[in-house]
């Protein structure tokens, strides 16, 4: 069994539901993302999801862009991305889940990524531009080395292909609260619930749902159908705030704890 595998079954047993926070890596620079990763685990993250930079990133908003921006000024790369994470790996057993576009991964070999990858201490990966048709080699080279696939679903998903992510997904579902990129909303999408309950026709898999997730009474919300709620842009947009400044890790660590709902801090 997976150390995400673990995290969320410790949690069913529990009754307890699952705060997944995203940041960029090398955003605004690898040691600041080392404190980071850190902080997060202290401040209740279940899991953490751990951006590689990239120049195109077509599926975020704005404020992810930038962050890739700043990290590719400072030259980071999947190799200083695994790098962070063998650092921090004594630290913390918190699972970590590369979230990734193809192209960086097969610029670093994907041979290489995995078995790097599983040495540094990472725990998944997920691929967003990956179609679960053109995984099925990837996946294969992720499982050799114990490593879980994650895959995306929206509410465009057709059943079809709900099964077969079913069939290939290991760890969770990030399910994709509505369709566009990713970014700070007011209110979650009604679509979101009816995707959980669609995924849970087709697989016992914990269900995450992001995009944007901002608020604690948005956590809880989530928490209300779902596993898991991943709050990417919120976080990173505090990290964008505070920069290189001295509250950098304590003001992050802050706001990631007001998230979670009162009955569950």
């Amino acid at each position: 069994m997976s150390r995400i595998a673990e995290t969320f079954d410790a949690l069913k047993r529990r009754g307890k539901r699952a705060l997944i926070p995203f940041i960029t890596a090398g955003d605004p620079n690898l040691s600041a993302t080392r404190d980071l990763i850190l902080e997060l685990a202290r401040a209740g993250a279940a899991v953490i999801e751990l951006g590689v930079p990239f120049s195109d990133p077509v599926a975020d908003g704005p404020v992810i862009q930038r962050a890739s921006e700043r990290a590719l000024r400072h030259q980071v790369g999947v190799a200083e991305v695994l790098e962070v994470v063998s650092d921090v790996r004594p630290e913390t057993d918190v699972p970590v889940v590369l979230f990734s576009y193809f192209n960086p991964l097969m610029q670093f070999g994907v041979e290489r990524l995995a078995r790097e990858a599983r040495g540094a201490g990472v725990d998944g990966v997920l691929v967003t531009d990956l179609v679960p048709e053109e995984s099925e080699g990837f996946a294969g080279l992720l499982a050799h080395e114990g490593l879980d696939q994650i895959f995306l679903v929206a509410p465009t998903t057709t059943d079809a292909r709900l099964r077969l992510i079913a069939e290939r997904a290991r760890g969770f579902v990030y399910a994709v609260s509505r369709a566009g990129v990713t970014g700070a909303r007011n209110e979650i999408s009604a679509e979101a619930e009816r995707l959980v309950a669609r995924v849970r026709g087709v697989s016992d898999l914990p269900v995450a749902v992001g995009f944007g997730v901002t608020t604690r009474e948005h956590v809880a919300e989530v928490w209300r159908y779902a596993d898991a709620a991943v709050v990417g842009s919120a976080i990173v947009a505090e990290i964008e705030r505070e920069a290189d400044g001295p509250e950098l890790v304590g003001r992050v660590g802050r706001f990631t704890r007001s998230l979670i709902p009162t009955s569950d801090s």
